[in-house]
């Protein structure tokens, strides 16, 4: 990488492109609705169960100019979900603020484990135990999905939950690879806790991307 390139990227003007596409948002609030995914690379949270490790190195993925990610998002959709990989690694700033000029929703789907940047309409927030969220990104979070692997993380669940805001809407939601052990607990928990909601991969029983 270059020095201009870098030096672009450290601003948020260049980000490291995993992929972008046009779906359903399979997860949380918006399950069902229609909306373009930009995957940003880059995350050294680490979970082991990561359904994208190929995002974790940012080197992998070429770095495009947000003007280009902003253009390519707009011919498709008026909600943009900025996801990765960690996005809040790189500065959210630029890239939203072109969006927002478009009239565009953004959405960023996050573990808040670095600072928040960016302009967002809908703040979808999954801590990790790995990296904790910055307090800044548990006040402004609109729904709180919490991955629920085994029983321990019921009680990080409860522990996260403390610290959102009021208006914040908590998901329990299976890790895909025990969800036949954890979809009865899950159902279980939340109707005795019912200030939970379950959410599901819906995309992936769909067959979608």
């Amino acid at each position: 990488m270059n020095e201009v390139v870098k030096q672009m990227v450290e601003k948020g003007e260049m980000l490291p492109l995993m992929e972008e596409f046009y779906t359903i948002q399979g997860e949380g609030f918006h399950k069902g609705t229609a909306a373009y995914f930009v995957r940003i690379g880059g995350c050294d949270v680490g979970c082991h169960w990561c359904d994208v490790k190929e995002s974790w190195n940012a080197n992998l993925h070429p770095p495009t100019e947000t003007t280009k990610i902003v253009a390519a998002a707009k011919s498709y959709s008026s909600t943009i979900v900025v996801t990765g990989g960690e996005p809040l690694t790189w500065d959210m700033t630029p890239l939203t603020t072109q969006l927002k000029a478009e009239g565009l929703q953004t959405h960023i789907e996050t573990s808040g484990a670095y600072k928040l940047t960016g302009i967002w309409d809908w703040i979808c927030l999954s801590p990790k135990k790995m990296k904790l969220p910055t307090k800044e990104v548990y006040d402004h979070a609109h729904e709180l999905k919490m991955i629920i692997y085994n029983k321990d993380d019921f009680r990080f669940a409860e522990e996260q939950a403390a610290k959102v805001n009021d208006n914040c809407i908590l998901y329990l939601q299976p890790e895909w690879s025990k969800r036949d052990k954890v979809v009865p607990e899950i159902v279980d928990y939340v109707m005795k806790h019912p200030k939970w909601k379950v959410s599901l991969q819906t995309h992936k029983y769909l067959n979608i991307p």
